[in-house]
């Protein structure tokens, strides 16, 4: 092949934004001369050689907008150690049918047994499959939101958190909210009804939702709209961290005492 045919080539990859093929072309050029490949083949190579990249590039631009505290996947998810979940459920939500359907997912149970790292799992396939996701704590969620309100940009702020498919929200009931982040909590949970999925994970039971945000009523308004479409996991077992430390000998007596507070909830 000339020069002035493989440089016109690169020239229509480079207009067609077709980087990965652009750059990947002489190689895949001299491997179709050398095995006399079809036409053909040599393009669907080049073409699928650009599709890969693009899935990567986008895919790792949604993880970092989503911005997880860690990208872990359900496969690293030690379910023998946590033999109250069901690996069956588990698998079924991996279908992503919760996303689909705006429906969602809330993780109940002590400190560390993993509610979070299976939620971050689900938004990740998640992002995998091409919808949108997006992750914050409760404590930031209603701190950013106050902070807007305050501000005058409520509307505009809230949409931050509306607009993407899967709505990780990690920690509620960790801290108390006061009047107003129980109003904003509420007001976002009813905006995302039936628009989009919330992953949530919670160390109380629905049963003390009320001392989280300070009035009864409230909670019951915000689990009406969180469970209508949901699925609820309860988790019952031993902290993975504890786990660790006691594998290296660091629990100390007062750790001890956490953890069988901890395991009692």
């Amino acid at each position: 092949m000339g020069n002035a045919v493989l440089e016109k080539l690169h020239l229509a990859l480079g207009t067609l934004r077709l980087c990965e093929a652009d750059a990947l072309l002489e190689s895949h050029l001299q491997r179709a001369a050398q095995a006399d490949r079809p036409y053909a083949e040599f393009l669907l190579e080049v073409l699928e050689a650009e599709v890969r990249a693009r899935q990567d590039s986008r895919y790792h631009n949604a993880v970092k907008r989503a911005r997880f505290p860690f990208t872990k996947s359900l496969d690293q998810f030690d379910f023998a150690f946590q033999p109250s979940i069901d690996p069956v459920q588990i698998r079924e939500l991996q279908t992503l049918r919760f996303a689909h359907e705006a429906s969602n997912v809330l993780f109940l149970g002590p400190p560390g047994v993993g509610k979070t790292h299976l939620a971050v799992a689900l938004a990740v396939e998640a992002v995998k499959a091409g919808f949108s996701a997006q992750f914050i704590t409760a404590h930031d969620l209603v701190s950013d939101l106050g902070k807007a309100a305050r501000e005058g940009r409520l509307d505009r702020r809230l949409r931050a958190y509306v607009n993407p498919k899967v709505l990780v929200i990690d920690e509620v009931g960790y801290l108390p909210l006061d009047d107003v982040g129980a109003t904003l909590f509420f007001q976002l949970v009813s905006t995302r009804y039936e628009r989009g999925s919330i992953l949530l994970t919670s160390n109380k039971s629905y049963g003390d939702w009320g001392s989280v945000f300070g009035d009864a009523v409230m909670a019951t308004a915000v689990l009406d709209r969180l469970l209508h479409h949901s699925t609820t996991l309860n988790i019952r077992g031993d902290s993975y961290r504890l786990k660790e430390r006691k594998k290296a000998g660091l629990l100390a007596p007062l750790d001890r005492k956490e953890e069988q507070a901890n395991n009692g909830r």
